[in-house]
């Protein structure tokens, strides 16, 4: 195992939030008869996930990355009676394998050409391999996190795995499952630094995806799906973040901290909602719930000062920088993630103003 800076925040984050979600599963799955199955699915979640950060290796990395894929799997279909919901849990993985089979070509990639597969072996080796050989690796590095993170152009069963409880959506949305895609392009810096082309592409994937995401933030009457747009669009910073270079690395990983917190809040939040309006998710049918869900609007108004980076909360600090380091990269970089930052305060306000603040 393999403990840094890197690792150590994601072991934080990960079992911070996650042990927030569980004080609050406690409360909202009471009623469940499969109470106990549903606690042993997340703590399997929570597990695979630590395994994921805390691996020294690729290969290590890639047995959590299957089990959080699994347990992932076991959550969304958790009430797996209904048959959609059956159909969401297929769909993401499914979607998952295809990214999955991205990270197994680069680790036999990477073995064939440096003879190991530890983060370090290749750091060292790095600057002595061959050009092709680190961008192919980063492509296929790219296909995994594009697959687990829900980027472009397999983003498709973010929206589905809604179907999950709403702590599942907090625990898979905000604080872990999709943001190790940006770990990994983090942790195999080394590779993308070598590959003027990987890099590129990286910076491109984000930005098609924190675009379509606000977009479909903005298309959705639900409130969960709703959300998840606007997780897949926030990853889509991160990613452009890790795709400009050691400039931008730290940056991803900062915005991927308070988002883990800011969007857990948010998706709570919206679960108390539906809990208050007998499981409905359409916004059309909320209003004016600021005055009958007192605790409910302060936390949420918290999460959604955040999200649309309003000083003194965490998201103004974390996005602004990327904003910096985007427009220091080049013009269409700084241009899109400007234009989504719009779009983020447009959607969240339409949210916010829809559910709590409207007739």
């Amino acid at each position: 195992l393999l403990l840094d800076q890197l690792s150590i925040c994601f072991v934080l984050l990960i079992t911070g939030v996650g042990t927030l979600i569980h004080i609050y599963s406690i409360a909202y799955m009471e009623h469940d008869s499969d109470r106990r199955r549903f606690f042993a699915y997340l703590n399997l979640f929570i597990a695979a996930m630590l395994l994921l950060v805390l691996g020294d290796s690729f290969l290590n990395l890639y047995v959590g990355w299957e089990g959080v894929g699994l347990a992932s799997y076991l959550l969304i279909g958790f009430w797996n009676q209904k048959p959609e919901y059956a159909t969401a849990a297929k769909k993401a993985f499914v979607m998952n394998r295809v990214g999955d089979m991205g990270l197994s070509f680069a680790i036999m990639i990477a073995f064939a050409s440096f003879g190991t597969v530890s983060f370090q072996g290749i750091a060292d080796q790095s600057h002595s391999a061959s050009e092709s050989a680190m961008t192919w690796i980063g492509l296929a590095l790219l296909l995994a996190a594009t697959g687990k993170s829900a980027q472009f152009p397999l983003q498709a069963w973010l929206g589905d795995a809604m179907a999950g409880p709403t702590p599942v959506s907090a625990l898979i949305h905000a604080a872990t499952m999709v943001t190790a895609g940006v770990y990994l392009i983090v942790r195999s810096g080394a590779i993308f630094n070598s590959s003027e082309v990987a890099q590129t592409a990286v910076v491109i994937i984000g930005a098609i995806s924190l675009l379509m995401g606000a977009i479909i933030g903005a298309a959705k009457d639900d409130i969960k799906k709703s959300l998840a747009g606007s997780t897949m669009s926030q990853i889509g910073y991160m990613v452009l973040a890790a795709g400009l270079g050691p400039i931008g690395y730290v940056f991803a990983i900062l915005h991927l901290i308070t988002h883990g917190f800011f969007k857990a809040v948010m998706f709570l939040g919206a679960g108390s909602v539906m809990h208050a309006t007998n499981d409905n998710v359409d916004m059309r049918r909320y209003g004016g719930l600021s005055k009958v869900m007192i605790f409910t609007t302060i936390t949420f108004f918290v999460g959604y000062l955040a999200i649309i980076g309003i000083p003194p909360f965490a998201g103004f600090y974390s996005k602004d920088h990327i904003i910096e380091a985007a427009l220091s990269h080049s013009w269409w970089a700084g241009f899109a993630v400007l234009f989504g930052a719009g779009l983020t305060a447009f959607y969240m306000t339409r949210m916010v103003v829809m559910t709590f603040i409207s007739k």
